[in-house]
């Protein structure tokens, strides 16, 4: 027996178009609503920041990259681009308005982009992201596969994925950490830390001995710094504690890895060697 409802010859409406759920209809056009945020940072604590503006405390979720250096930050005046989106709760029947804080705007671009990638959301995107996003990028650039499943919750299948879908879009987010969107949060710092360097050199009428002997020149004619050993050595052993090493641990593995290869000159270069050295 064959039960249909309805006339049979009842022309058939045409498919109503498919409404994208909540989270991918607000992502972007809630992002506009907070693109900024300034203010005192009061606490830091398990991937999340608590900026008070006038007499509002707001919480901003921030990358793993950024815990450490935030939380010596604390009782400062700090600045947060944000990504401002819908975030889903239980089954969907409710959604949480949430702010994502970058360091600067080609930081948060890095990070849209990154969750483009097929199974990475933002919150396993900001667990995952324990290193420099300039860092990450490198290897993404250079496929080093192997590299990006020291990151957490990345395995090497979701590694494939992520150089695959992100090859020929994602050489611009390699200047993060070499000047671009280094120290957006936290301004006041940085300022007071290069004002004796200015000073120092004008008193001496020369380049700052951080430049001095590097061999390379400027377009104005000024001696180009290059990274210094000690801050190579520091920065990889940032990364390697971010990972679970502990810091005694890191620094041996890195003072290791440069005595097996004196001529390494990049962070992601030296934290690969020093990971071989485990």
């Amino acid at each position: 027996m064959r039960i249909t409802c309805g006339d049979p010859n009842r022309r058939r409406a045409s498919p109503v178009p498919a409404i994208p759920p909540p989270r991918a209809r607000n992502r972007f056009r809630i992002r506009a609503v907070i693109c900024r945020i300034e203010g005192e940072l009061v606490r830091v604590d398990d991937g999340r920041a608590e900026v008070r503006v006038g007499g509002i405390v707001h919480e901003v979720l921030i990358p793993a990259a950024d815990e450490d250096r935030l939380r010596a930050q604390v009782g400062a005046s700090v600045e947060f681009h944000t990504l401002h989106y819908l975030e889903g709760q239980g089954q969907g029947s409710s959604f949480w308005p949430r702010l994502i804080g970058f360091r600067s705007p080609l930081e948060r671009d890095f990070f849209e982009l990154f969750t483009t990638v097929k199974g990475i959301g933002n919150r396993k995107a900001l667990r995952a992201l324990q290193m420099p996003f300039g860092m990450v990028a490198e290897l993404i650039a250079r496929r080093d596969v192997a590299m990006l499943t020291t990151l957490p919750e990345i395995g090497r299948k979701t590694a494939e994925t992520i150089v695959v879908e992100l090859k020929g879009k994602i050489e611009r987010f390699t200047v993060l950490g070499r000047g671009e969107g280094a120290g957006v949060a936290g301004n006041a710092g940085a300022e007071a830390a290069s004002a004796p360097a200015s000073k120092a050199g004008r008193r001496g009428g020369g380049p700052s001995r951080a430049n001095a002997g590097t061999g390379a020149i400027s377009s104005n004619g000024d001696p180009e710094p290059r990274p210094s050993t000690t801050a190579l050595l520091s920065d990889a052993v940032e990364v390697l504690v971010q990972l679970g090493e502990t810091r005694v641990a890191a620094r041996q593995l890195v003072e290791r890895a440069l005595d097996r290869d004196p001529e390494i000159r990049a962070a992601d270069r030296l934290v690969a060697a020093a990971l071989r050295e485990r």
